[in-house]
């Protein structure tokens, strides 16, 4: 399993539509095949700043979102409200033992 962690920073008068177009989307990615997790988290000290948090079962899950008719929906209303470039990591999920 590895995560995918997405920032984007959106215009001031745009937090709202986006905010808007992850709840009406957020089930469907959510149930999108090797999706087991998706959380959005909303920077304490720049409210225009989020981030998505997202465990994939592989990394072919993602590649296979990514082209889906789904995601080149929801990107298209998204990416017109960005202020700045959005940055993205893939992430192996470490297991810390003690």
């Amino acid at each position: 399993m590895f995560v995918r962690i997405v920032k984007m920073s959106f215009y001031s008068k745009n937090v709202s539509e986006f905010l808007a177009i992850f709840e009406e989307k957020k089930h469907f990615i959510r149930n999108f095949e090797g999706c087991k997790l998706l959380e959005l988290y909303q920077d304490k000290v720049n409210p225009e700043i989020f981030f998505t948090y997202s465990y994939w079962e592989n990394e072919q899950d993602l590649e296979n979102y990514r082209n889906s008719k789904l995601f080149k929906s929801v990107w298209a209303k998204t990416k017109v409200l960005f202020n700045e470039k959005p940055e993205a990591w893939s992430v192996d999920k470490k297991v810390c033992l003690q």
